[in-house]
């Protein structure tokens, strides 16, 4: 079960007012997280496993991406298929499309301060969906729920 705390933005001066925790199934299947060896870590999802390693600098073996990359490439790729569902959408050919990413760091705490999106649409993409497009990579649910800040909990299991 996951804790959902509903929380309301009171007037100006007002004091803050919380609801109770409400208990809601999870709406997913749990990530099942394995360790193959080395500096390897592989989650399964689904019916898909997805491989990490860490950089020959850091002790892996460079085989596959580190873990803070596929998170980075889960905003992008999610960025990426708006982008195409746009396109695919209208009946547009998606011949060109491309959503290039660039994160800045902060330097201070080396964590991405700005994470910029450039979207190159496709050959021939008609001017009046520019804006439209750029609205809807704007959409995605990787980045939406990353603004939205969600709670983390870490617990140990039992046994």
């Amino acid at each position: 079960m996951t804790t959902v705390v509903v929380a309301t933005s009171p007037a100006p001066g007002a004091p803050v007012a919380t609801a109770a925790p409400v208990a809601v199934a999870p709406a997913r299947p749990a990530i099942v997280v394995t360790f193959p060896g080395g500096k390897r870590v592989d989650a399964q999802v689904g019916a898909f496993t997805i491989a990490t390693d860490q950089p020959a600098a850091a002790g892996g073996a460079d085989s596959a991406p580190a873990p803070f990359d596929l998170f980075l490439a889960s905003i992008a790729t999610c960025a990426g298929i708006y982008a195409l569902g746009f396109c695919q959408a209208r009946g547009l050919s998606a011949e060109g499309l491309r959503v290039e990413q660039e994160v800045i760091d902060d330097p201070a705490t080396h964590l991405p301060a700005q994470v910029r999106l450039r979207v190159t649409p496709p050959v021939g993409f008609p001017e009046r969906y520019r804006d439209a497009l750029i609205r809807a990579v704007d959409g995605c649910k990787v980045k939406k729920t990353i603004a939205r800040q969600p709670l983390f909990t870490v617990a140990l299991a039992d046994g």
